[in-house]
């Protein structure tokens, strides 16, 4: 088993495709006597410059919890459903939050991800400097069909950690509205699930937001 980065972090922009493996499987590791998979991790400064160098311009990543992550591409109810609901919530909430449609937030645990709808604090021309931070976060909200899996579990962890108030996530295949709230020790404390109705979030709490409105397509 060989895993090797060539190039050097301290020159990203030289450093072009960069592995050699002999296992299919990485992540969880191989089989056979002796083998020990160490899985490289990037801190926050290093993703940065690899995005600045313009080799991730034709990828669709993100950066979670120190490892790069391909996303897999949007089909149309994926696209169709995070865009109107954007467009509801701008409407919604006007000039009370901004609205940003997949763009990163950065977060200490060395993450990068760019959730589909992210409900800011309107901070305007601040954002040309920086990401927005957890404490910048109103609300998070997921679309989730192929990606259900890594939504409920590997970012819940992820948001919980670093104490974004509230995450949601649709299940495309049920068009439920699952709302996770009061992040505890790296983990939400309470979890409820919407088909109908209105709800509404704890930043902004004598406005209903339309379940419909957010899960239906």
């Amino acid at each position: 088993m060989s895993l090797r980065l060539v190039g050097d972090r301290d020159n990203l922009s030289s450093m072009e495709a960069a592995i050699s493996v002999e296992c299919l499987d990485i992540r969880w590791g191989c089989k056979g006597k002796g083998m020990t998979v160490a899985i490289a991790k990037w801190t926050l400064e290093e993703y940065h410059r690899l995005v600045e160098s313009g080799l991730l311009d034709h990828r669709r990543v993100e950066l979670i919890k120190g490892e790069i992550v391909e996303m897999p591409p949007e089909g149309e109810p994926h696209a169709y459903s995070s865009t109107e609901s954007g467009n509801y919530l701008v409407r919604l909430l006007g000039k009370k939050a901004t609205i940003r449609p997949a763009k990163p937030i950065t977060l200490p645990n060395q993450s990068e991800p760019e959730p589909d709808v992210a409900i800011v604090q309107p901070l305007g021309r601040e954002y040309l400097n920086h990401h927005p931070y957890p404490e910048d976060v109103f609300w998070l909200i997921e679309y989730s069909d192929s990606t259900l899996a890594k939504d409920l579990d590997i970012k819940t962890g992820m948001y919980a950690e670093v104490n974004i108030p509230e995450y949601w996530v649709v299940n495309l295949k049920t068009q439920t509205l699952i709302v996770f709230r009061n992040p505890q020790s790296g983990q939400y404390a309470t979890r409820q699930e919407y088909t109908s109705g209105n709800i509404t979030s704890l930043a902004f709490p004598a406005i209903p937001i339309s379940v419909k409105a957010i899960v239906d397509y």
